[in-house]
């Protein structure tokens, strides 16, 4: 008897063993889908481990067959890419079936409901493949004999008018469009049928072919040395640190062409939906159609097309956000990850793991070369590269030659406000705007909040007004019709107009946010055209949109928050204004002055890209500040060393491992004394282990969600001290009631 471990889709960290009728013996391999009962449920789930022999004493009768196949012969998921998903899993103890899932997939709804009940057409249920879509023809019967419902009659007149039709047309006019298609075809009024999908196009047109650039000495030698290893066959990292404008991303594409020669496959991993566009029409630029792209925003039909191309091989380069790390690349030889300091890389919910740190993972499983890609390096990558685990490769002047912009630093504390009579639009700042439009150039300012006003205080009382689920300040924004909004948890009413403490009547906006600066910036250039980039006015589809125009000069000035960082390429922006730097540093995280640095130098890039100088002007209130101060140099080494130093000092990252126990309750206290339980059982299982258990503590976001969280900290130079303590609490955690959600971060990047 044959039997499989499964893994499901369930936030348990196991595995399912199932028996395996005789007609899917030869179809049960490791990697292929299969329908398997789940108590009550029918889940979707993947074959980690078969059995050839499993006998009734050993328990194989007692086991519950598997439902159905979903993979007949070709697993979903090759060897290589789940055996590096169940490593994956081991190292940041997450549940192995929803580890599974980011590398599958999407079922159409269709599919997914014949898969999970094919005895309502058990005709179609038969040869069922996810790349067919269900039909229902009308046929030519009479129904004077049948009993039927009025909405029997709408549904039957419906497929008699278009005579065929996709069931999923039908679903969208009626829910229960399933029980009378079912019923018609029992009496021969319709026939149900699948029809194979129609391939659908990557992209909608030919891309425009982009000629090969003369390569700078540095660009020359970073791609001589990756190619070597890509050549070798050997894995290997890399560290690209390029100032910005440095043509990074010319050596990734001089990469991907290496390891192309060599028949092998490329993953290229972006921190933002927003620069796919962009990277995609370069990438498409240099090879034509054989490149993926891979986001959410994609529907999924449009991530079922990419997901086949790449399978079947017709195309062996993706391109996309940190999902893209768990593409089905055949015979991988190259992962670039751009960007590579950016947190966004580390998925906060869910499966929390770092896309770049299993970007160098997988690249290793499979003697492929990885490629990290920064301006401003992140301190875990630099350590490594000074302790020569990764090869760190130096571009340090700008493609074109072009200098870097020069800095201005605006102390607020001894400027005065421009005419528009906001401090954060200052004198100095305000000129600079003038002078740039009137010489024909563009302006990116760049501010991190949302919203018209970011707080709404009480003059009387001075209370905040704060979400009511969620220990958080709520935004104004105007222009929604004066409603106020939490960025959180997505709360939304009417503005109020008294407070909600004393009920006095005087309530005013604090702050400014992205969509008041434009505004104020309407009023003070009138004749200034004025674009907005930020994630309350464009999405992953329309963020290229913004761009373009700017690209066109149909912008002046562009309005943003840390979208506008993100790597654009903009030749006519002479002139970067940061409203305020101090933000970033106000977070109460270790890793603020690093974030801070990173933000300050990436957008200061911006600008000065094509053929005139560029300008940045700070504005800040601490100017002294390190962080501060070297991003206004320019000057990465030293900002690096800095802040080495430091963490040194106090034993955080990269000298230290770190795992974030956060727990959650709808009642206060129950969450406390869950997080009491952890540290003091941590306490006690680190006694003979060099560990640090910090906590318990209220999270800095005390209420989220209408529940109250707290928080964890466990801190050791040692993985593998770490390592057990955290394998300890993953047993204590499952000893709480279900009101009590409790979750362990393995590396986190967001102490929040």
């Amino acid at each position: 008897m044959r039997a499989v471990d499964v893994a499901l889709p369930v936030p348990l960290s196991q595995t399912f063993t199932y028996r395996v009728p005789d007609k899917f013996a030869q179809a049960a391999q490791f990697g292929a889908r299969v329908v398997a009962p789940f108590g009550s449920r029918k889940l979707v789930g993947v074959i980690v481990a078969a059995y050839d022999k499993l006998d009734d004493t050993a328990g194989g009768a007692e086991l519950k067959p598997i439902f159905s196949m979903v993979d007949d012969g070709d697993p979903a998921i090759g060897k290589d890419l789940g055996e590096f998903l169940m490593q994956l899993a081991a190292y940041y103890f997450a549940p192995i079936g929803e580890v599974m899932r980011l590398a599958l997939p999407p079922i159409e709804k269709e599919t997914a409901a014949l898969l999970l009940e094919p005895s309502l057409f058990p005709e179609a249920a038969r040869g069922l493949s996810p790349r067919s879509v269900q039909w229902v023809t009308a046929l030519s019967a009479s129904e004077s004999d049948v009993k039927l419902t009025a909405r029997d009659q709408a549904v039957l007149a419906h497929v008699r008018a278009a005579g065929a039709i996709p069931v999923a047309h039908l679903l969208g006019r009626w829910k229960s469009a399933r029980a009378q298609v079912k019923k018609l075809a029992a009496a021969a009024l319709v026939a149900i049928e699948h029809r194979p999908m129609p391939e659908a196009k990557l992209f909608a047109s030919e891309a425009e072919r982009e000629p090969m650039p003369l390569l700078t000495d540095a660009q020359e030698h970073a791609t001589r040395e990756i190619s070597k290893r890509i050549e070798s066959g050997e894995p290997a990292t890399f560290l690209l640190h390029g100032v910005t404008g440095s043509g990074k991303t010319e050596v990734y594409l001089q990469a991907i062409a290496a390891v192309r020669e060599q028949k092998r496959g490329a993953i290229v991993i972006v921190p933002e939906i927003a620069l796919t566009p962009q990277l995609v029409a370069r990438f498409r630029g240099r090879f034509g159609g054989d490149v993926a792209v891979i986001h959410s925003e994609l529907s999924p039909r449009e991530r079922r097309a990419m997901w086949d191309q790449l399978r079947s091989g017709k195309v062996d380069v993706a391109i996309g956000a940190r999902s893209a790390l768990f593409a089905p690349v055949r015979n991988l030889g190259l992962v670039v990850v751009d960007e590579e300091h950016d947190p966004s890389f580390k998925q906060e919910e869910g499966v929390r793991y770092h896309a770049r740190d299993m970007a160098m993972l997988r690249a290793h499983r499979v003697g492929a070369v990885c490629v990290l890609g920064s301006a401003t390096p992140s301190l875990e990558s630099e350590y490594l590269s000074r302790q020569s685990k990764i090869t760190k490769l130096e571009l340090p002047d700008r493609a074109r030659m072009q200098q870097m912009p020069s800095v201005e630093i605006v102390d607020l504390r001894r400027t005065d406000a421009g005419p528009t009579g906001d401090k954060r639009l200052s004198l100095p700042l305000h000129r600079a705007i003038e002078s740039t439009l009137a010489s024909g150039g563009q302006t990116i300012l760049f501010l991190n909040r949302r919203g018209f006003a970011p707080s709404i205080r009480c003059i009387a009382c001075g209370e905040l007004a704060k979400c009511p689920s969620c220990s958080v300040a709520i935004t104004f924004y105007r222009r929604r019709g004066g409603i106020v909004r939490c960025h959180y948890c997505d709360y939304q009413a009417p503005a109020p107009n008294r407070c909600a403490k004393c009920k006095a009547g005087g309530l005013v906006f604090e702050g400014l946010g992205t969509e008041k600066l434009e505004d104020t910036l309407q009023m003070a250039f009138p004749t200034a055209r004025l674009a907005r980039l930020d994630r309350d006015v464009v999405s992953g589809k329309n963020v290229d949109e913004v761009l373009s125009r700017v690209r066109r000069r149909e912008v002046d000035i562009l309005v943003g928050t840390q979208m506008v960082t993100k790597g654009h390429d903009l030749p006519d922006v002479t002139l970067v204004g940061v409203i305020n730097a101090d933000a970033a540093l106000s977070i109460p995280d270790f890793r603020a002055s690093e974030r801070a640095f990173h933000l300050l130098v990436q957008v200061a890039g911006r600008a000065g890209r094509g053929d005139k100088p560029g300008h940045v002007m700070v504005q800040t209130y601490n100017p002294d500040h390190p962080a501060i101060g070297f991003a206004m140099k320019h000057d990465v080494t030293s900002f690096l060393r800095h802040e080495l130093t430091d963490r040194a000092e106090l034993n955080y990252p990269p000298f230290a491992r770190l795992a974030l126990v956060r727990i959650d309750a709808a009642d206060e206290s129950e969450a406390e004394q869950a997080a009491a339980h952890i540290a003091g059982r941590a306490r006690t299982f680190a006694e003979k282990l060099e560990l640090d258990v910090l906590g318990p503590s209220p999270a800095p976001i005390a209420k989220l969600r209408n529940r109250y969280r707290f928080r964890v900290l466990l801190r050791s130079a040692h993985r593998a001290s770490l390592r057990k303590v955290v394998a300890l609490l993953e047993q204590e955690r499952t000893k709480f009631p279900r009101e009590v959600r409790c979750s362990i971060d393995i590396d986190p990047v967001q102490l929040l």
